[in-house]
């Protein structure tokens, strides 16, 4: 029988430590939530307490009122086209950076760096010019497209890869693989933790985009969830806020879902745990 671990004041503060990020972590999630159950009047006089009486009044008004079935069709669209092509197309180009032996590329690939120094906002007028002369304002395109590839993406995926053994790419080229299939079936499958990792970054930035939506989609059914609710905040009376809770409360769920199904895999990419 393995004996049992004595506590000390030292683990005991570290696991004080941890109880209480955990609580400081969690209770904005349980004041949504919890508001999101109250009647409007309750939440504007009593927003700390926990409700006296349940109603799930916000979320029929949010299905009734908002549409939420079209916005959430409208983001998912949106946030999964990014996300695929964001994580298949960064993982590519990392694979040519990091395995890929060619002239200038390093010079390339620190100019793609140098290209993080420069803030986004420099270029929404040029981009907006260039969408709006390509057609694609009001279009899911205007947003899918610009966001098919990140340079950080790259950058991450492509630290990951250095990881992966050489060799092992050389055994499989002379067994006649060629370099798609050696990307396809090795490095892929290798660089899961990396990919997990930019598919939760690209899918969040997606999901929480709001002035992307708001400079393209200018029409009500191409509407975000972000979007719709902005649009829904402005045109309420003040006295309906659970719905708004209750919006908030369905917006969040597909986030908090996303994360917790890849976040083992989220922790191994920024650990840079390639290969064991």
């Amino acid at each position: 029988m393995l004996p049992s671990k004595r506590l000390t004041w030292g683990s005991l503060g570290i696991y004080a430590l941890l109880f209480l990020g955990a609580v400081f972590l969690f209770y904005p999630f349980f004041y949504m939530l919890m508001n999101s159950v109250k009647p409007g009047p309750e939440i504007l006089n009593s927003p700390n307490s926990l409700p006296r009486q349940l109603t799930f009044s916000g979320y029929r008004g949010v299905f009734e009122e908002l549409n939420m079935v079209r916005l959430f069709r409208n983001s998912l669209i949106l946030a999964i086209s990014i996300t695929v092509l964001n994580t298949f197309l960064s993982s590519l180009a990392a694979y040519a950076i990091a395995k890929i032996p060619f002239p200038g590329r390093d010079k390339l690939f620190g100019f793609m760096l140098a290209t993080m120094m420069i803030p986004g906002v420099l270029f929404l007028i040029p981009t907006y010019v260039m969408i709006y002369n390509l057609g694609w304002v009001g279009k899911f395109h205007a947003l899918i497209i610009p966001s098919a590839v990140s340079v950080y993406n790259i950058f991450l995926v492509r630290q990951f890869m250095t990881g992966i053994p050489d060799e092992l790419l050389e055994a499989a080229r002379l067994d006649g693989a060629n370099e798609l299939l050696v990307f396809l079936r090795i490095v892929l499958p290798l660089c899961r933790p990396a990919l997990a990792t930019v598919a939760i970054l690209s899918f969040l930035g997606s999901w929480n985009d709001f002035l992307g939506p708001l400079l393209y989609l200018n029409r009500p059914e191409t509407w975000t969830v972000q979007l719709g609710l902005y649009q829904f905040k402005t045109s309420i009376p003040g006295e309906n806020l659970q719905e708004l809770w209750a919006a908030t409360t369905l917006i969040t769920v597909p986030l908090v879902l996303v994360y917790f199904f890849l976040q083992d895999q989220f922790m191994r990419a920024f650990a840079n745990v390639s290969l064991k």
